[in-house]
């Protein structure tokens, strides 16, 4: 990983933080807004693997511990953990057809949201996943899969044009 596509994906964790936690808390559907932050985590995974996934993750979800966390690094090992699993369809699966990691971040977002009940209302005896689940974790993970479908393309086609770059550079010293 080259300080260019370190540069470019930190600019992408910063611009989504930012605008996830000012734009999109403006125009939330119901007080839901989209975990942009987990589409970024989840395309760079699938896009570059379970390395740069579960560097993603760690700095989007160390941010949300920074700025709105109880606890320190709380998100960050949620986030990392999905960054790292996402990162393993990789090898599997075709980071250039937009419709399958439109549903891997959907399921990520699931999981996610899933993870957070369990980990934050379940061990203090809240026992109601079915409200949950129908009024927080499945409005957002639409909501995150409708703007994933205009966002992830734009995440694709800036590593395609870095993966470009790094390749004519390397040809030159062929």
């Amino acid at each position: 990983m080259n300080i260019r596509r370190v540069l470019v994906n930190f600019i992408f964790v910063i611009v989504s933080f930012i605008l996830q936690t000012t734009i999109f808390r403006i125009v939330d559907l119901g007080g839901i807004t989209p975990n942009l932050l987990m589409i970024i985590t989840a395309s760079i995974a699938f896009i570059k693997g379970d390395r740069a996934g579960l560097l993603s993750g760690f700095f989007c979800g160390l941010l949300v511990d920074i700025f709105f966390g109880t606890y320190l690094g709380f998100f960050a090992l949620i986030y990392m953990y999905i960054g790292f699993i996402v990162g393993k369809l990789h090898i599997i699966f075709f980071s250039q057809n937009v419709a399958i990691p439109i549903v891997v971040i959907t399921i990520s977002d699931i999981i996610f949201g899933f993870i957070c009940y369990v980990l934050m209302f379940l061990f203090r005896t809240k026992f109601n996943i079915g409200y949950y689940m129908t009024t927080v974790i499945l409005p957002e993970a639409v909501y995150t899969a409708i703007i994933a479908i205009f966002y992830y393309p734009i995440i694709l086609k800036v590593n395609n044009a870095i993966d470009e770059k790094e390749q004519r550079s390397a040809k030159k010293f062929v």
